[in-house]
């Protein structure tokens, strides 16, 4: 317990001494970013607890079918949204920690292709075929701008990657998960 008080101390004297040397607007931005992570965080357990009690009472009617589509739409369209409201957390807290200084456009994208995977989940049978195909299309070129990304980001993983070592490949992600500590890669 005395060491956690320790660390605890000295998290809270870091974190004040970077304050004081944060001008104006770093500070608005921390503020806001607090603010956000508290709002999303609310959203996140209101739509755990919304998911729970329909999984609950599904159950209780005899009604969890897996393979009835209004279900799946229903059960997985929920899940999906916690998906992407804990990535939007995600995000929001690599600023608070000053690991990011603004949201990064791959966790960005990250979150529209999962919006679209969710709109996929519960389109309706009867959507217009122009409709689905739009969407495919979205999918497909935030996909490839995602992979872009990757690719320009870590050169050394996409050269191994082509020469087939999964093992280096492997050693080479986890120094660079050490190296940027919680990546959005990881959710990948």
């Amino acid at each position: 317990m005395r060491n956690e008080r320790g660390g605890l101390r000295k998290d809270l004297d870091a974190y004040r001494l970077q304050w004081r040397v944060l001008g104006f607007y770093e500070r608005f931005e921390q503020i806001i970013a607090y603010i956000l992570s508290a709002v999303v965080s609310v959203i996140i357990v209101v739509s755990l607890w919304q998911l729970i009690r329909a999984v609950a009472m599904l159950l209780m009617a005899g009604a969890l079918n897996p393979l009835d589509h209004e279900t799946f739409q229903s059960v997985f369209g929920m899940v999906m949204t916690l998906l992407i409201a804990m990535e939007f957390k995600h995000s929001i807290t690599r600023v608070m920690v000053r690991r990011d200084h603004i949201v990064q456009v791959k966790t960005v994208i990250l979150i529209a292709l999962l919006a679209i995977a969710r709109k996929f989940i519960i389109l309706d049978p009867a959507t217009p075929p122009a409709h689905i195909a739009a969407l495919a299309a979205a999918l497909v070129a935030l996909g490839v701008v995602y992979w872009l990304m990757r690719q320009r980001d870590d050169p050394v993983d996409a050269a191994m990657a082509e020469q087939g070592k999964p093992a280096l490949m492997k050693a080479a992600h986890q120094r660079g998960m050490e190296r940027d500590g919680d990546d959005e890669d990881a959710n990948a």
